[in-house]
C-alpha cells in the first residue's frame, strides 16, 4: 500500500495591468491576447505531470503576476484540471493573489465556488501618494472595495501585503497603514521590506534621484514598530515577513520553508520535487510551442540536484526564516544528526555575534538576528 505524501502545487499566472516600478518577478504587461493560449498550455501541463498516485495536494497557490487579471472562467478551469488529475486533500488550502480594481463581486464569486478559500490582496500602503511612486495602479478606496466585496462572498481567510522602505515613506505613514487594516480584521498580514532589485524601473528612480529611501535606522524602527504593533493586536510573527491569527499562518508557504515538495506550473514557475530543483522558461511563447509539442522537459531547466549536505544547509536557512526557529528533534528525526553539533562552527559564530540562540529544543534567531537575517542565512547557503 504506497503511503500518502503531500504535496503543494503553485501556479503561474505572468500577466500584469501594469508592472509595478520595484518589481522583477516575470510578468508582462499588455499581452492579454496570449492569455486563452497560455491557459490551454498550462492546463496541458498540469495533466501532463498527473502521475503522483503517492501524492496528496494539501495546498494550491495561484500567484503572478496578477491572476485576477484574468476571466474568473480560467481560473476554474484551472482548478478544475487539477481536481480531476490529482488525488485532492480534504481541506485543501487553495491562495490566489489579487489586486484591488482587477475583481468584481461575480469574480470572487465564482472563485469561492471553484474552491478558492484564501485570497492575498495586493495593497503596499494605504496611503495613495505613496502607492503611485511606486507603480500601483489602485487606490487605497479601490482597496477598501475588494475587500469588503471578498467579505461580502464569504472569504473567510483573506490575507493583506504592505510594504516598508518606500521611498518617502514616514514611520507615521506606516503605522497608519498597519492601524487602518487591522481595524478591517483580516486573517494574516505580509509586510515586507522594499528590495531595490537590478534593471527594475525604480533602481533607475533612485540613482536619478527622482525618489529618497529612508534611512536604515528608520526602516528598522518601521519594522519593530510594525511588529509591536501587530503583536499587540493579535498576530502571531511567524515568519520574517509574515503575521497571522492563530490558525491562519499560510499552509503554502509553511510547508516550502519544512521543505516539503511542491510542483510549479506555468511560465517561470519553480518546482522542488524528488530532491531536485527545476523551473520552467520566462518565454511565454516557448512554453506554449513546447507544451503544444508535449515536449515538457525542453520547458525545463535543472537548478538543482541536492545533496544531503545541501538540504540539511537549506533546512537551517529556511528553518531560521521562521520565528520559532528550527525544532531540533524535528531535524533529528528527519536527517539522523543533531544540527547543533553538525553545524557547532558556524552556529558558534552566530551565537557570539548574538544572533542565534539554543536551547535544548531549538535554534532560532535574536532580535538582533531579526534585523541582520541576512548574515544568518549566509553560513547557510
Amino acid at each position: 500500500m504506497l503511503k500518502i505524501k503531500e504535496l503543494g502545487i503553485y501556479i503561474h499566472i505572468p500577466f500584469c495591468k501594469q508592472k509595478c516600478y520595484y518589481c522583477d518577478f516575470i510578468s508582462y504587461a499588455n499581452k492579454e491576447d496570449s492569455i486563452a493560449e497560455y491557459v490551454e498550455a498550462l492546463k496541458k501541463e498540469i495533466k501532463q505531470e498527473a502521475n503522483k498516485q503517492e501524492y496528496e495536494i494539501t495546498t494550491i497557490y495561484i500567484g503572478g503576476g496578477t491572476p485576477s487579471i484574468l476571466d474568473a472562467k480560467y481560473i476554474k478551469e484551472i482548478i478544475d484540471t487539477i481536481k480531476e488529475n490529482y488525488k485532492i486533500a480534504e481541506k485543501p488550502e487553495i491562495t490566489i493573489e489579487i489586486n484591488p480594481g482587477t475583481v468584481n463581486k461575480e469574480k470572487l464569486q465564482i472563485y469561492k465556488k471553484t474552491g478558492i478559500n484564501r485570497i492575498s490582496i495586493g495593497l503596499q500602503s494605504t496611503n495613495n501618494k505613496l502607492l503611485k511612486q511606486i507603480g500601483r495602479i489602485h487606490t487605497f478606496e479601490e482597496f477598501l472595495t475588494c475587500y469588503q466585496l471578498a467579505r461580502k462572498v464569504g472569504i473567510k481567510n483573506i490575507n493583506v501585503d504592505l510594504m516598508l522602505g518606500l521611498p518617502n515613506q514616514t514611520l507615521q505613514d506606516l503605522e497608519e497603514s498597519i492601524n487602518t487594516v487591522i481595524s478591517l480584521n483580516p486573517e494574516h498580514i505580509s509586510l515586507y521590506s522594499l528590495i531595490v532589485e537590478k534593471n527594475t524601473k525604480m533602481q533607475k528612480m533612485i540613482e536619478e534621484a527622482q525618489v529618497t529611501l529612508p534611512e536604515e535606522d528608520l526602516e528598522r524602527a518601521m519594522y519593530w514598530k510594525a511588529k509591536k504593533i501587530l503583536k499587540q493586536n493579535g498576530y502571531l510573527h511567524y515568519e520574517i515577513s509574515n503575521f497571522a491569527k492563530r490558525g491562519y499562518e499560510s499552509k503554502h508557504n509553511t510547508n516550502c520553508w519544512l521543505q516539503k515538495e511542491y510542483l510549479g506550473f506555468g511560465v517561470a514557475a519553480h518546482s522542488y520535487f524528488d530532491n531536485r530543483r527545476y523551473c520552467n522558461t520566462n518565454s511565454i511563447k516557448e512554453y506554449c510551442k513546447n507544451i503544444e509539442e508535449e515536449n515538457l522537459i525542453k520547458n525545463r531547466t535543472i537548478c538543482e540536484i541536492q545533496t544531503d549536505e545541501a538540504k540539511k544547509k537549506e533546512y537551517m536557512l529556511l528553518g531560521l526564516r521562521k520565528l520559532e526557529g528550527v525544532n531540533i528533534q524535528e531535524f533529528k528525526n528527519k536527517f539522523i544528526e543533531n544540527p547543533i553539533y553538525l553545524f557547532h562552527a558556524e552556529l558558534e559564530k552566530l551565537v557570539k555575534q548574538e544572533l542565534v540562540e539554543i536551547d535544548l529544543n531549538q535554534i532560532k534567531l535574536t532580535n538582533k538576528g531579526l534585523d541582520l537575517a541576512n548574515l544568518v542565512w549566509e553560513n547557510f547557503v
